[in-house]
Order: C-alpha cells, then structure tokens, then sequence
C-alpha cells in the first residue's frame, strides 16, 4: 500500500446536480466534524454539460438541509481536464461515471467509485433524479455512511493499493 497524503477530492455524477454535490456537502461536514475538514479541497463536478452553472436539485438542497448542511450555493460544472492533475482523488457516484472519467482521464490511478473506495463496497449511488424524496433521503444515507466511511480512511492518509482496488483501513 502506497501511503500518501490526500490534500483534494473531486466528486463526480452525471449532471453535478444532485448526488455529488450532496456528496460534497456531506463529505464537508463529516470532515469539519472531526476536525480536518479546512485541510482537505473539496469540490464536485459533472461529467455532462447540459446542468452547467445551476444549483443543485431543490431536492438535494432539502435533504442536506434537514441534516444542518447548506449546499445551496453549489454550482454544477463539468469536468475539466486540470481536475485530473488538480484532484488527489477523483470518485464517481456509479459505475457509469467512473467509465466516463477514465476514458477522458490520461492518468487513471486517482479515480474511483465512491462507495467502493469509502466502504469497500462496489455499489453504485443511484441517480435519484426522477425519483421521490425518499429517494434523496436514501442516497442521502448512502453518502453519509460512505463519508464516514471516507474519513476514517483519510484520517490515516492512506491511499489505493497498487493494483487499483480499494481496501479496508480499519
């Protein structure tokens, strides 16, 4: 295992609308929360550029906010070819994304699914878009539950083994 300092994350979904910059929200406060959020850049983006300068889901901004975290002034946009180089780690929301990722990406080790990286679970976080608010509670869940996941990881500054594949830290 390659032990390195992880200094920025780059959150990646489909349209930056609803799963990763929720997913940025969370990982924030979970980070705040146990006291090295400051030194840790984050930000979120899209793979699509159709949502570019909108504010996430209504949706997305009201299951943070029932939780205490502001997202509101987030504002999608789409990936750019620095944030390969700019991002320690890069995690797409499902397999679908880190597909798109890797095939834009010169340099692949830095990106991950999210979940199986946090949890070591290879799942995806569903794209609630047209779904219920139940729906956003559950991915909610979903990221919080990673981002704790996350934390404790990079509470020890460890990194991906060499062969790509994440493993347990705890």
């Amino acid at each position: 295992m390659i032990a390195k300092p992880i200094n920025s994350i780059l959150l990646v979904c489909l349209g930056n609308i609803c799963r990763s910059p929720l997913a940025e929200g969370v990982l924030r406060a979970v980070l705040s929360e146990r006291g090295y959020g400051g030194d840790i850049v984050l930000d979120s983006a899209a793979t699509g550029g159709w949502e570019v300068g909108s504010a996430p889901d209504p949706r997305s901004i009201a299951v943070a906010s029932r939780h205490g975290i502001d997202i509101s002034r987030q504002r999608a946009r789409k990936i750019v070819p620095e944030d390969f180089h700019r991002f320690d780690l890069i995690f797409g929301m499902d397999r679908s994304n880190v597909r798109d990722l890797k095939a834009l990406a010169a340099v692949r080790d830095r990106i991950h699914l999210f979940l199986d990286f946090a949890e070591g679970r290879p799942r995806d976080v569903p794209d609630p878009y047209y779904e219920d608010r139940e729906a956003f509670a559950s991915v909610y869940r979903m990221i919080r539950e990673a981002s704790e996941a996350l934390a404790t990881r990079l509470a020890t500054r460890v990194s991906t083994p060499d062969s790509g594949q994440a493993s347990s830290t705890t």
